[in-house]
């Protein structure tokens, strides 16, 4: 079972399960819990082959889909007799809630989904084929830090770009030749979701300078009956980390009542 940590404050709470996103770890929420364990029950993971997960998982021979991913989170829940959640996910970890989401709907009470992956656009497909064209003969850090750069090009996206490259290099190469091979299904799947919506209320937390991320996100939004979309000024694609403050009291307003409309959580 994946490394996990709760914070429980009573039985009545509801849960909330924060899903990180490729090269990171648990570590990345360390600007929400404080907050959200003030509202909720709080449920953190490290995904296979990341942070205390990673000695876990290298051993094993396992299969690498994204509902073989989206598994793992739900034997957690399950270890913990979690029912359903409010699960907030950054990056991929966007595509694995949906993935849990899609298979396991009466699990999932609303989806905040930040820096969400929905579609890639033309410099991000050209990243994954250069990744996969490398992946074996380049190190993989060389590899990490530029898709950081591009993903994360400003000065004030330091931070975010900073931690995401040290929580990556704590993962083994083979970790990391194994998460690449989800790049295949990425397409797909996305193209599968933007075409149907699941009737579960979905907020998508953006930042206004995420590049590669925020037009598809926009487009979506506008054809889902059940999709809302905040967008933070001055932010790029790691939500919770450039602006905590407003991440923060956006998902949390937004995880005790998500059903309000689009114009609040515009």
């Amino acid at each position: 079972m994946l490394y996990n940590k709760t914070y429980q404050i009573s039985d009545s709470a509801d849960w909330v399960v924060m899903v990180h996103g490729a090269g990171g770890s648990s570590a990345i929420w360390y600007k929400q819990i404080k907050e959200y364990k003030q509202h909720f029950n709080v449920l953190l993971l490290d995904l296979r082959g990341h942070g205390k997960s990673q000695q876990k998982t290298l051993r094993q021979k396992l299969s690498y889909t994204f509902e073989d991913l989206s598994r793992d989170i739900l034997e957690v829940l399950d270890h913990h007799k979690i029912q359903q959640a409010h699960f907030v996910g950054i990056s991929l970890g966007t595509i694995l809630i949906r993935t849990l989401a899609e298979h396991n709907p009466d699990r999932v009470k609303s989806m905040v989904l930040g820096g969400a992956i929905t579609r890639l656009n033309i410099r991000s497909r050209f990243c994954v084929w250069l990744g996969n064209s490398l992946k074996r003969v380049m190190p993989y850090m060389w590899l990490y830090r530029f898709f950081a750069w591009i993903i994360m090009p400003r000065k004030r996206h330091g931070e975010s770009r900073n931690l995401f490259i040290g929580e990556a290099k704590r993962l083994a190469s083979k970790e990391v030749l194994r998460w690449f091979e989800l790049t295949h299904y990425v397409n797909p799947l996305l193209r599968y979701f933007s075409e149907k919506e699941l009737a579960i209320p979905t907020l998508y937390v953006m930042g206004e300078e995420d590049h590669m991320f925020l037009g598809p996100v926009k487009e979506m939004v506008k054809r889902h009956g059940h999709s809302y979309l905040h967008v933070i000024d001055k932010c790029g694609h790691v939500v919770n980390v450039e602006k905590p403050a407003i991440f923060n009291d956006v998902t949390v307003d937004w995880m005790l009542s998500p059903t309000q409309n689009k114009q609040t959580a515009a």
